[in-house]
């Protein structure tokens, strides 16, 4: 399993400690920073190399790649995502789902993205999966991986729970219409 800007590293380690001893995990990152982080979860079936998988991994080609939070990062997007097909059979993506009636209509949101985390795209459900198919990609299945049950639980204020119980059953009943309302994140699965 390789992870293509892999951070500190902390996805591929919760997964070395999750699956069996058979399984290897690379991570590639173009960040000195983040991989001296790298260095101490680094073993013998855990490796972390400071290079762009595209640009010539140790290993040839992975079983599961996962590209999480990368695309909106890349300037050309397009050229990357055909050029990863051929690195692995199977690949994760976690896409942020950007584009939303509120972020648009504030534009606060996309801007902070731009400028803080450096989200140079924005993506809705529709657009990210477009995106995948038009590149070559088969989705094999996709969920939402956030949505108000998934955000850390406010203040223990009685009203407030009550409004999240009120914002988890809307979103559990409509979520492509809450997510195209309010924005969130997607997790697919591609061949």
């Amino acid at each position: 399993i390789a992870e293509v800007s892999c951070g500190a590293g902390e996805v591929l380690y919760q997964l070395y400690k999750s699956l069996p001893e058979y399984c290897s995990f690379y991570g590639y990152e173009i960040s000195p920073q983040a991989i001296e982080l790298c260095e101490q979860r680094k073993n013998e079936r855990l490796q972390f190399y400071l290079k762009d998988i595209l640009e010539g991994a140790p290993v040839s080609s992975f079983d599961l790649v996962l590209a999480l939070d990368v695309l909106e990062h890349i300037e050309d997007y397009i050229g990357f995502l055909r050029r990863l097909r051929s690195k692995a059979e199977y690949k994760i993506f976690h896409i942020p789902l950007d584009m939303s009636v509120a972020s648009v209509m504030r534009m606060t949101p996309i801007l902070n993205a731009r400028e803080k985390v450096g989200h140079l795209h924005y993506f809705s459900k529709e657009t990210a999966l477009e995106t995948l198919t038009d590149s070559g990609y088969q989705i094999i299945d996709w969920f939402y991986s956030s949505g108000p049950a998934n955000r850390p639980p406010r203040a223990k204020v009685q009203k407030n729970r009550a409004l999240d119980f009120v914002k988890s059953m809307i979103f559990a009943q409509h979520p492509d219409k809450w997510v195209r309302m309010l924005g969130g994140s997607i997790m697919v699965l591609t061949k």
